[in-house]
């Protein structure tokens, strides 16, 4: 784990999605640079478990922040209690987020509407809660998780490519508009990465174009890209190139190549609902508990 010399020493950061997968790794990445860390998703006892095993590693403050960023009162609430053990978030990461799979017609709308209201609806609501903090004290940073997957449609991925684009252009208006002041904002566009994104979305991995890199990459190229203030980064050399097919075909070619890396290979390809293994008593499709966030 890279240190950077204690660059966020006596800060606080919030993460969300931590429970797991690349937000686990910002947590650990953050409590490694010195950083305090309030830990949100909605599984208590594995927020608890990462929670003491950072303040053990690294002798930070770190809590545990159990909810439902499904609901449209999560941001609030969580506000409310960081307000409540008297924390100042001068570091945002809105990693928390899932994916469904398969033709929208096949696709649970319970899911779906689900997928809006983490991936997007949430991501807002918490920027709104802790960002006029930021600007106020005229320090910050907010760095918002979108996707390679935000630099063109994602057939058979449609509301999760959908999202991401909304991400990624959320954040680079956020960008401009936060650029007079010391506030950083930051859009990371990982690709493939090594989590449990695709044991949620249930595809085999049939989705996967190229290798997988570790969540820990995608903390540290992200938080090295805040020294150069771009609007956002796209994590890997091979995305890199890959983010720069769009630019040189058509419309409709960048969309049937997308399509021809996430379309079903077999008729059992598509999960029930596009989602796998809802927990009982869930609609069918109904996203699992834990919140991640894998590409």
């Amino acid at each position: 784990m890279v240190n950077d010399n204690k660059r966020f020493q006596g800060r606080c950061a919030l993460v969300t999605g931590a429970s797991a997968g690349i937000g686990k790794a910002y947590a650990e990445g953050l409590a490694a640079r010195g950083a305090n860390v309030v830990l949100v998703a909605r599984r208590r006892d594995r927020l608890e478990e990462l929670a003491q095993r950072l303040r053990a590693e690294f002798g930070i403050h770190a809590v545990a922040v159990a909810a439902d960023l499904a609901h449209p009162d999560a941001a609030t609430q969580v506000k409310a209690e960081t307000d409540a053990l008297g924390l100042e978030i001068d570091i945002l990461v809105n990693n928390a987020g899932f994916g469904t799979y398969g033709p929208l017609h096949q696709v649970s709308p319970a899911a779906n509407h689900a997928q809006v209201m983490v991936n997007v609806g949430a991501l807002v609501a918490m920027t709104h809660q802790y960002l006029p903090g930021m600007i106020a004290a005229d320090r910050g940073t907010v760095m918002n998780v979108s996707s390679i997957a935000a630099l063109q449609p994602i057939p058979y991925m449609s509301v999760y490519g959908a999202s991401k684009a909304f991400i990624l252009s959320f954040t680079e208006a956020l960008w401009l508009e936060t650029r007079k002041s010391k506030v950083q904002v930051l859009g990371v566009c990982p690709g493939a990465t090594d989590t449990e994104f695709f044991d949620v979305i249930g595809n085999g991995e049939e989705t996967l174009f190229g290798g997988k890199v570790s969540p820990s990459r995608v903390v540290d190229e992200s938080i090295a890209a805040l020294d150069r203030r771009p609007p956002s980064v796209i994590i890997g050399r091979r995305n890199n190139l890959t983010a720069l097919i769009p630019r040189f075909v058509t419309r409709a070619a960048a969309i049937k190549f997308s399509g021809a890396m996430t379309r079903p290979r077999t008729e059992h390809s598509v999960p029930a609902g596009g989602m796998a293994n809802p927990p009982a008593g869930s609609p069918v499709g109904a996203p699992i508990p834990t919140l991640r966030s894998g590409r």
